[in-house]
């Protein structure tokens, strides 16, 4: 109980040091790789993000996942990459090969896809290389770009919102 508590502090210091140092180098091009990620446990249709990548007209192989689930022993097989509180040590620091390659991957976009202030979730979107990151999440307006604020739930007023901001942004 010590421990998990001490890793949240943990978590959250490094978020606000990576946020800290953070150099926003915004470029202009089109769009043509994303990187989503999300809570599983909140939210899992994988259905709305293909369509909303399509929508996007990004190739499928230009496209990555990542999600937080509760226990590595429940980890389903649908999605990318999967990582959860067990892959931080206790200093806050990811030690998960997927978490690596995630965030060392140059994204065009990254969308958080989570509405609950959870630590895991905002140190992988803080750690992220992603050129623009787009979250729905508000309470650390540090962490995102541009921040759709809309329940999870109503996808398709996220995806109305999003290809319009993308669209006034010249992106698409």
């Amino acid at each position: 109980m010590f421990f998990k508590r001490f890793k949240k502090l943990s978590l959250q210091k490094n978020i606000t040091l990576i946020l800290k140092s953070r150099a926003k180098n915004f470029q202009s091009a089109k769009v043509s790789s994303v990187g989503v990620i999300f809570d599983y446990d909140s939210y899992h249709n994988y259905d709305f993000f293909q369509e909303l990548i399509n929508d996007l007209g990004v190739m499928k192989n230009k496209i990555r996942f990542i999600a937080l689930i509760d226990q590595e022993k429940n980890k389903p097989n649908s999605w990318d990459s999967f990582f959860s509180l067990e892959n931080f040590d206790w200093l806050g620091k990811p030690n998960n090969t997927e978490i690596d390659e995630f965030v060392d991957q140059q994204f065009d976009i990254l969308i958080s896809y989570y509405n609950h202030n959870k630590q895991e979730l905002n140190l992988v979107t803080a750690l992220s290389k992603s050129n623009f990151k787009i979250g729905i999440n508000n309470e650390d307006p540090r962490l995102h770009d541009l921040i759709i604020d809309v329940d999870p739930s109503k996808i398709d007023v996220f995806k109305n919102e999003l290809l319009k901001y993308l669209t006034q942004l010249n992106r698409l």
